[in-house]
């Protein structure tokens, strides 16, 4: 595949990710959330240029979410480094898991602490969005996408 198509995908794929965000805006952001969004971060499992891209999209859609610096690059941060590990990780369950582990510990934790939240309840809160959006969306989404073939 041409390194321009491969651009092209992660440009696309940034481009859903912060537009769904942004338009489902009152679910995507605070410790009750369901990023539907976070779907996307399972794939890097087909495509590595997903990686990039996801950062990307998570990057602009938490500039326009407004809780300040530490969840622009924290939560950016983190969705980059879910996004890598669902890669390594693409022959093994554990790409399922990355997404939901790393955004309900991190982004769980950093939101108690802006949110003035319990720990625990945030992280919970933030963790069962999380699989709700991976799980029950981002599977299914993946399977359609290897039944069409275009990886």
């Amino acid at each position: 595949m041409s390194t321009a198509r491969r651009i092209a995908r992660g440009a696309v794929i940034a481009a859903l990710y912060a537009v769904i965000t942004i338009i489902l805006k009152p679910i995507s952001f605070g410790y009750l959330q369901v990023r539907v969004a976070e779907a996307l971060t399972l794939l890097p499992i087909l495509y590595p240029e997903a990686i990039p891209g996801l950062f990307l999209g998570c990057l602009i859609s938490n500039i326009y979410g407004g809780l300040g610096p530490i969840d622009i690059i924290l939560g950016s941060l983190t969705t980059l480094a879910a996004a890598w590990l669902t890669y390594i990780w693409r022959r093994s369950k554990l790409a399922y898991l990355s997404p939901v582990v790393l955004n309900g510990l991190i982004v769980g934790g950093y939101l108690s602490y802006l949110l003035h939240v319990g720990l625990f309840i945030s992280i919970a809160a933030v963790s069962i969005g999380e699989a709700i959006a991976v799980l029950l969306i981002g599977i299914p989404l993946l399977n359609q996408l290897r039944k069409l073939n275009l990886h």
